[in-house]
């Protein structure tokens, strides 16, 4: 499988090198696209065999699956070429996809793919597998360290004082789709969870600000006619970039090596 990354941030980067060490069997590197060509230099520098720096259209070209590590407000760019084209989109920005019944519909036409990895998230096997029946209520809280959302827009337009707090603060509360309004580069796990169950507009969901957290903390309630389950993770911070967890990156790797496993496990 042709891989293409679309850029290469901490995500990016963390699975640029392992498809670069041979890590991924079955999957090769084979073009990345990113900010400017002094950036794609720097960066084919420290792999073992560069790749060419493309355009986000050209990617779609060159590639079976593009990896999309994007700032929300181009996630077009890349999504279109590569759904129009037929081939694999792995979103990392799943808020994107919210609403987004028109590249669902494109990617049918065309027998193109849409994948959203795991993420930061858990549970989602489960999730999955009850909305098979039916889910009465599922419910995310997501708690951050209080500089992870001190600049985000919402907190600045509002005038919202998060430094110095002594207590966790409610910053936001409402459904998947009322909060991802407002925070698109920060519900990605929640819109992940939303589209594996109930929907963006079923799905409840509150951010805090809490002074007593290093790591971010998301926190998921589930009740169905098959089972009631609680989960709870804290991820560990990425060495390029403390604002995306290890696991992010991670959860890529592990997706693209299942992809060809003789043996696959979980749903």
């Amino acid at each position: 499988m042709r891989i293409g990354i679309a850029g290469i941030g901490a995500i990016g980067s963390s699975v640029a090198h392992a498809l670069d060490r041979g890590e991924v069997s079955g999957c090769e590197l084979v073009a990345i696209s990113a900010r400017s060509l002094e950036r794609a230099a720097e960066f084919n520098a420290t792999l073992n065999r560069s790749v060419p720096c493309v355009s986000l259209e050209e990617l779609a070209t060159k590639c079976d699956a593009v990896l999309e590590c994007l700032p929300p407000h181009i996630f077009d760019a890349v999504a279109l070429p590569v759904l129009g084209a037929g081939k694999t989109l792995l979103a990392m920005s799943a808020s994107q996809l919210l609403g987004r019944e028109d590249l669902v519909e494109l990617a049918r036409r065309t027998g193109g793919r849409i994948v959203i990895p795991s993420g930061a998230m858990l549970g989602l096997d489960a999730l999955k597998a009850v909305a098979v029946g039916e889910i009465y209520a599922v419910k995310i809280h997501t708690r951050k360290p209080p500089r992870s959302l001190a600049t985000a827009p919402y907190v600045i337009r509002n005038g919202l004082r998060l430094e110095n707090l002594a207590e966790a603060v409610c910053v936001l509360r409402g459904t998947v789709s009322e909060v991802a309004k407002e925070f698109p580069a920060n519900v990605n796990v929640a819109a992940a969870l939303s589209l594996a169950g109930l929907g963006p507009d079923r799905t409840q969901m509150e951010i805090w600000a809490d002074p007593d957290l290093e790591f971010n903390t998301h926190t998921v309630n589930v009740e169905s006619d098959s089972s009631n389950f609680s989960m709870s993770i804290q991820n560990r911070p990425s060495q390029e970039n403390p604002a995306t967890g290890r696991i992010t990156s991670q959860s890529v790797i592990a997706y693209l090596r299942q992809a060809h496993a003789v043996l696959r496990i979980g749903t």
